[in-house]
């Protein structure tokens, strides 16, 4: 009988495999940093990887990079002269971040800056050709308008965590205390009624939101 386990699990097994180097930092944040499902993994990183390489930016934004993980992914599709700028607000983390990096042989395609997004965005002069967020959803929408901007006409954005747990459903019991909960459900409809840009919502992990802009 069809199950979403057996589905999903047929699926993995029908992915490109991640590299070595991505499956020892998958492993390492998973035994060793908190939080560990925050790491994108194997099948929204080939995702990741994959629309890179459909899109061949120049230049890339990462709201959020963890350990790296998806930044690594992202830049696999980068153009020769192509750069990666990736924001994270927890300096513990810019040293493992720092060592995939170069490991990777990326230093210096990706460039990390540590600290917070909307004072670290705006210094950066650049027309993005895709954009990953991946951030604190409570400013979804903050991040989305900061960004916007500054995404070239046919440019991406893509939006991670949309379906948070499932509880944007309508049939959801959502307390009034849950501001995430209710943050996502309003970042959620704005895109989806956002003259500015087209959408696609993929239902992969807990939900990556795709957004060309027009």
């Amino acid at each position: 009988m069809y199950s979403p386990d057996d589905a999903q699990r047929y699926a993995d097994d029908h992915t490109s495999p991640e590299s070595a180097l991505l499956a020892r930092l998958n492993r390492e944040t998973h035994v060793q940093v908190l939080h560990a499902r925050m790491l994108s993994g194997h099948a929204q990183g080939r995702l990741l990887s994959m629309l890179s390489h459909m899109v061949r930016p120049r230049r890339v934004l990462e709201l959020g990079t963890f350990t790296g993980y998806s930044a690594l992914c992202l830049a696999e599709g980068l153009t020769p002269d192509g750069l990666l700028h990736t924001v994270e607000q927890n300096p513990e983390l810019a040293g493992r971040i720092g060592r995939y990096v170069a490991e990777a042989g990326l230093q210096d395609r990706v460039q990390l800056h540590i600290g917070d997004a909307r004072q670290v965005v705006p210094a950066l002069a650049e027309a993005w050709d895709l954009v990953f967020i991946d951030a604190d959803k409570i400013n979804n929408d903050t991040y989305y308008e900061l960004v916007l901007p500054q995404v070239r006409p046919g440019g991406f954005l893509l939006i991670d965590n949309v379906l948070w747990n499932g509880k944007v459903l309508p049939g959801y019991p959502v307390k009034p205390a849950d501001k995430d909960t209710h943050a996502v459900r309003a970042f959620n409809a704005k895109v989806q009624a956002d003259a500015r840009a087209e959408n696609l919502l993929l239902p992969l992990r807990d939900g990556l939101l795709l957004v060309r802009k027009l």
